[in-house]
C-alpha cells in the first residue's frame, strides 16, 4: 500500500526510511515542503510564517482524536499527561484506620479483645490497661507519605513513530 504524505507509522528501525522522517518535533521551512505543510499547519509548532514543525511522538503515548461516551474531546495536535504525578491526600476517597481500644470480646472481634500477649495456657495478659473506645496515639496511626511524584508511566517498548513527507500521495477527502 502506498502512503498518503502525512501518514504516520511504527517503524522498528533506528533509520527513517527514504520520503519518511521522525516524529520527532523538528521544525521544516515551509518553502521546502509546501505539500505537507497543507496538510499539517501549525497544529504541532512552527510560526506558520516559514516554519512548521513534524508531531513529537518521542515519550508520548498517540490518542485518536474525537470524542467518545464518558470521554473529554481530544483535538488533533493536543498534548496532554504527565509521566510522573504527585498524589495528594486530597486524591483519596475519605476513610479512617482509627483502632479503638476494646475489653469485650464479640463475634466479629478476637478473644479477649484486647491487643495482648498469651502467657502460658489461655492466659492473657493486656499490653494496656486503657478502657474501652480509647483512640490509639496519632502517630502510631498517622498518615504516611511525603508527597513525592512516583512514576506514572504506562509499560512501553521503544519503537519509531515515522511520517510521510514525500513520495506518497496527497490524502483524498473521501
Amino acid at each position: 500500500m502506498d502512503p498518503y504524505i502525512g501518514e504516520i507509522r511504527i517503524f522498528s528501525g533506528n533509520f527513517p526510511p527514504r520520503d519518511w522522517a521522525f516524529c520527532d518535533g523538528q521544525l521544516i521551512a515551509i518553502s521546502s515542503n509546501p505539500v505537507l505543510y497543507t496538510i499539517l499547519g501549525t497544529k504541532y509548532g512552527g510560526d506558520g510564517k516559514t516554519t512548521f514543525a513534524l508531531p513529537n511522538l518521542r515519550a508520548t503515548a498517540p490518542m485518536n482524536q474525537g470524542e467518545g461516551p464518558g470521554l473529554t474531546p481530544r483535538v488533533v495536535g493536543e498534548t496532554g499527561g504527565s509521566s510522573s504525578i504527585t498524589l495528594l491526600q486530597s486524591d483519596i476517597p475519605a476513610h479512617t484506620h482509627v483502632p479503638n481500644a476494646c475489653s469485650t470480646p464479640t463475634e466479629d472481634t478476637p478473644t479477649g479483645a484486647k491487643w495482648s500477649s498469651t502467657v502460658g495456657r489461655g492466659a492473657v495478659i493486656p499490653y494496656t490497661n486503657t478502657s474501652d473506645g480509647t483512640q490509639l496515639s496519632p502517630q502510631a496511626i498517622g498518615t504516611t507519605g511525603g508527597t513525592q511524584p512516583h512514576n506514572n508511566m504506562q509499560p512501553y517498548l521503544g519503537l519509531s513513530f515515522i511520517i510521510c513527507v514525500s513520495g506518497g500521495a496527497f490524502p483524498p477527502r473521501e
